[in-house]
């Protein structure tokens, strides 16, 4: 391949900017020029080109957000908008994309693939670590470092004044922050939407460590398990104990990524666009342990993460 193209699309996440400088060095170290279009499949329908030479890409890596920005596009999901999506592509003589972004973004790239057989890699970008094929997804572990650093200093405040605190994270359809940071931070319990939960027991139990003499407690709860002030409410009414609630929202989205998502973000970018121009296409790369892999599209997006029962066993047994 002669030329590829990069994009970032969907929700952002720290570590995409890494990812765009690994394909991008990665591509360009085999002699392929690279391009990017801004604002995702929207800036491909609207020929937004910016070129990506290797200065272009440099000091980026520590940069929370996208250089290439996001966006989500209505427009690219009728076949017309698709249509218009390739004829800029093929003006452009762009030969392959490589594809960063979550779950949408890489239905994006299979839709091209499958209707027009265009060259796509997909790159795995979510803070919320939902996207099978992959252990690691660019942002999950900064997202869970910036929540965890958030619950510490509210741990401060709710043993100082004897508060329970319930906070909320990040996760409408699966609780793998909310997991991560419950076992990090200590949490005496969390709340995510793959497991029911009783709030009477919770109740219960807060009560049996009062007893026990423990005079504050974090209770963490995934946005899509319930709203914290519902749970601040009915913890402090059928407890009697003083109760606080925050919503740490798309600050977990925000900063510069840590040291892990930055490694994993340019090994999966370079490992991507490498693949690419080997001749392979319609697979997204991926994580496994410490070994880089890869899976076509169609299995990425037909399977779904689950959430490690252990995990949550053990966020019962440390609050004991």
């Amino acid at each position: 391949m002669k030329k590829i193209a990069v994009i970032t699309s969907g929700g952002d996440s720290p570590g995409m900017n890494a990812a765009v400088r690994g394909a991008v060095r990665a591509a360009i170290g085999r002699g392929t020029e690279v391009i990017g279009f801004l604002h995702g499949y929207r800036g491909i329908m609207g020929n937004e080109v910016v070129p990506l030479t290797s200065k272009a890409v440099g000091g980026i890596i520590s940069y929370g957000g996208t250089v290439l920005r996001t966006a989500r596009s209505k427009e690219f999901m009728t076949h017309e908008g698709r249509q218009q999506a390739m004829e800029v592509l093929r003006e452009n003589e762009v030969e392959g994309l490589v594809v960063i972004g979550g779950d949408g973004s890489l239905t994006g790239a299979r839709t091209l693939f499958d209707e027009y057989g265009f060259p796509v890699m997909g790159v795995p970008g979510s803070i919320d670590n939902d996207i099978s094929g992959t252990d690691f997804s660019i942002g999950f572990d900064t997202a869970v470092n910036t929540a965890l650093e958030a619950i510490d200093k509210i741990r401060d405040t709710a043993y100082s004044h004897e508060r329970v605190f319930v906070i909320e994270v990040m996760g409408r359809r699966n609780g793998f922050i909310a997991l991560d940071v419950s076992l990090a931070a200590g949490a005496e319990a969390v709340l995510i939407p793959e497991v029911p939960y009783s709030l009477l027991e919770i109740c219960d139990n807060l009560r049996a460590m009062r007893q026990k003499g423990k005079r504050s407690s974090i209770i963490v709860v995934a946005e899509g398990a319930a709203r914290a002030s519902d749970i601040k409410d009915f913890i402090q009414k059928s407890t009697g104990f003083e109760a606080r609630y925050l919503v740490l929202g798309h600050m977990q989205r925000g900063g510069s990524p840590t040291a892990f998502d930055r490694v994993l973000a340019l090994r999966l970018g370079a490992f991507a666009a490498n693949r690419l121009l080997s001749g392979f296409k319609g697979e997204m790369a991926g994580v496994d342990g410490s070994k880089l892999v890869s899976h076509p599209l169609s299995y990425v997006l037909s399977t779904e993460r689950s959430i490690d029962p252990e995990k949550l066993l053990l966020v019962e047994v440390m609050a004991q």
